[in-house]
């Protein structure tokens, strides 16, 4: 039944209309309506009123939908990614004996900042070789997709922006598009030093991913979802995957920290022989986009092993420890970058092609054997 509060709103809305198409029809109709009384007035201001009501929190909801929503997700996301580059420096300092950036406000914590504002203020030099849409174009496509994978990484049981049976597979689908951004930016800069960085990154990063996949694959087998959520689950009433497939999970933080082009696989930027690769002709905010992007690549891949290897956020003692392991895994970045000098080309390659591509092929066909003799023991 409807209420009664609801039946005056359709009252009032029914007077409105029909005293708006008074007003509307008495010109057409050659009708001349006698003086207006003040219930007919009070009645069209009241109309006025709740239709703009109406239309006010509709345009709210739209809002808090599709801007205020992400932003709580997003806006953490930027301020991590920049401190990310405080930490960073601050290890690769203590690994080296000295101090790092110490001086710019307390302990160095507002260097980020100010980082951050003289390249955003910095003058854009756009040389006059390059075509201009490319150039333009690559690194806001590099920082949009390093955003928007966040939008399917679940926070908690019921804390994600967005979410669906099939988000690993989106996950990994928005993520492979960063590396058109950089082939963009190599082949739109027209500098023979961009162009190989580029292309060093496009082959490095599409070998990888094959990789990924099918380790990737392995864990979906393993946990029957390909649902992020439905895989920490699967971990709380077993144990974590980094435990029960150790290798499985040491090549995909490899991949990791190849994916993401990280030393010691940083060849895409080699400074002794590409003169910092594919954003070799970018300078201020676009070059300060590709380096955000890079960093909230780092982050969002530590996030994903925490919440993929490591069980995310459920524990036996009821502690959500997510973003313990988070850090974790992002100091695990930082350490392999000062501990490893850079490896050649070729030995990359190789290790992917020779090594990881049947390895990984190996566990995914053990996986499938083991699920098949554990359905048939069941069924017996």
């Amino acid at each position: 039944m409807i209420c009664r509060r609801t039946r005056m709103r359709v009252t009032k809305k029914m007077k409105f209309i029909y005293q708006l198409s008074l007003i509307i029809m008495e010109p057409c109709l050659g009708v001349q309506r006698q003086m207006w009384s003040f219930n007919d007035l009070q009645n069209l201001i009241v109309g006025v009123y709740h239709f703009i009501e109406e239309v006010v929190v509709s345009i709210l909801g739209v809002l808090l939908i599709l801007v205020i929503k992400p932003l709580i997700i997003l806006a953490p996301v930027l301020i991590s990614v920049a401190y990310l580059t405080l930490v960073e420096r601050k290890y690769l300092g203590l690994s080296q004996s000295r101090k790092g950036p110490n001086i710019v406000g307390l302990f160095g914590l507002l260097q980020p900042l100010s980082d951050g504002a003289k390249l955003f203020l910095k003058e854009p030099v756009v040389p006059s070789h390059v075509n201009i849409l490319l150039y333009l174009f690559s690194p806001v496509l590099a920082f949009i997709v390093s955003l928007l994978v966040w939008t399917y990484m679940p926070m908690g049981e019921t804390e994600y922006l967005s979410s669906n049976n099939f988000t690993l597979v989106i996950i990994i689908a928005i993520s492979s598009i960063g590396i058109y951004g950089i082939l963009m930016s190599g082949w739109g800069s027209n500098s023979k030093f961009a162009f190989i960085g580029a292309l060093r990154a496009g082959a490095q990063m599409i070998s990888y991913e094959v990789s990924f996949g099918i380790l990737f694959m392995s864990v979906v087998l393993v946990s029957y979802s390909f649902n992020l959520l439905e895989i920490v689950k699967e971990q709380y009433h077993t144990c974590w995957l980094l435990v029960s497939m150790l290798p499985v999970g040491v090549m995909i933080i490899v991949s990791g920290v190849a994916e993401t082009n990280r030393a010691p696989f940083d060849l895409a930027e080699g400074e002794s022989e590409l003169v910092s690769g594919f954003n070799v002709e970018y300078s201020g905010m676009s070059f300060a986009l590709f380096f955000l992007s890079e960093y909230a690549h780092i982050l969002f891949f530590s996030f994903l092993s925490a919440v993929l290897l490591c069980s995310g956020w459920n524990e036996i003692l009821e502690y959500n420890l997510l973003i313990p392991k988070m850090v974790f895994f992002m100091l695990l970045f930082i350490w392999v970058r000062t501990s490893f000098p850079r490896i050649r080309y070729d030995t990359l390659m190789n290790v992917f092609w020779k090594n990881f591509l049947p390895v990984s092929l190996f566990f995914l066909i053990f996986t499938t054997y083991l699920l098949i003799l554990a359905t048939l023991d069941l069924m017996c």
